[in-house]
């Protein structure tokens, strides 16, 4: 097995983490074989909702319980499931809007949702590798405050990533014009709340989102919708207590 230093492949908040419990020693760190990919555990989900739409199919047409577990190598439990379980009528079809967003969220795929975005109208294929690395938790589309956002892309000096302040502007008053016509058709905002390394109060980072941000406060839009997604247990409960209300409404 190849070494490999930790220092040309951890970010350097992680690193130090890791150096609290070994330093200048060899460590394995297995593979994290139980979570597939997106894409694999997408396509599974396809054949897997293909399937049981076909199981209620030939139930409709006469077949009974034990037909059915006998054909598909299932036990009549899982039969049974399969047919009263409201949540298999559903699979996924991915646009660019609010409504399949929340649509995806209401049958508990709000995570493949993301990615579908991610993929192609995101042009993110990076952030969408890196939520795939780890176990997270996906929240909303939620209707939040916008105050509580911050840009970190734009033409200020301050921003973690800085463009030129003509193209940012451009691409800004094209968005408010799209906004005007759809709406709240266009997709929520995608936001990551954390806690930061010796901190003991939670923060939102905008992942996705920084022109359709200045283009909703530009036109006086004081509140949009978000996902947010988290990835401690910490962090989550955190974010309930302090804004779990905004998901009641």
């Amino acid at each position: 097995m190849k070494y490999v230093n930790g220092r040309d492949i951890f970010p350097e908040r992680l690193l130090r983490q890791i150096q609290k419990y070994v330093s200048g020693q060899l460590v394995y760190i297995p593979s994290r074989e139980q979570k597939r990919s997106w894409g694999e555990s997408s396509g599974y989900k396809r054949y897997l909702w293909e399937r049981n739409r076909m199981i209620r199919k030939q139930f409709r047409d006469g077949k009974n319980v034990d037909m059915l577990a006998l054909e598909y190598a299932l036990s009549p439990e899982s039969i049974r499931r399969i047919l009263y379980d409201k949540r298999e009528d559903y699979m996924m079809e991915y646009e660019c809007t609010l409504y399949s967003a929340q649509e995806s969220a209401r049958h508990d795929q709000l995570e493949e949702w993301v990615h579908a975005y991610l993929l192609s109208d995101g042009h993110n294929r990076d952030f969408s590798d890196g939520l795939k690395l780890f176990d997270r938790f996906f929240l909303g589309p939620v209707l939040m405050p916008l105050s509580l956002f911050q840009r970190c892309c734009g033409p200020e000096e301050n921003m973690r990533w800085h463009i030129g302040e003509e193209w940012f502007n451009r691409h800004v008053e094209e968005l408010m014009q799209v906004i005007r016509k759809k709406g709240d058709m266009m997709p929520p905002l995608i936001v990551h709340y954390l806690i930061g390394e010796g901190k003991n109060e939670g923060e939102f980072e905008l992942n996705d989102g920084n022109h359709r941000l200045e283009a909703y406060r530009r036109l006086g839009i004081e509140n949009y919708w978000v996902i947010i997604w988290i990835t401690e247990k910490a962090e989550y409960d955190q974010f309930m207590q302090r804004y779990g209300s905004y998901l009641e409404k």
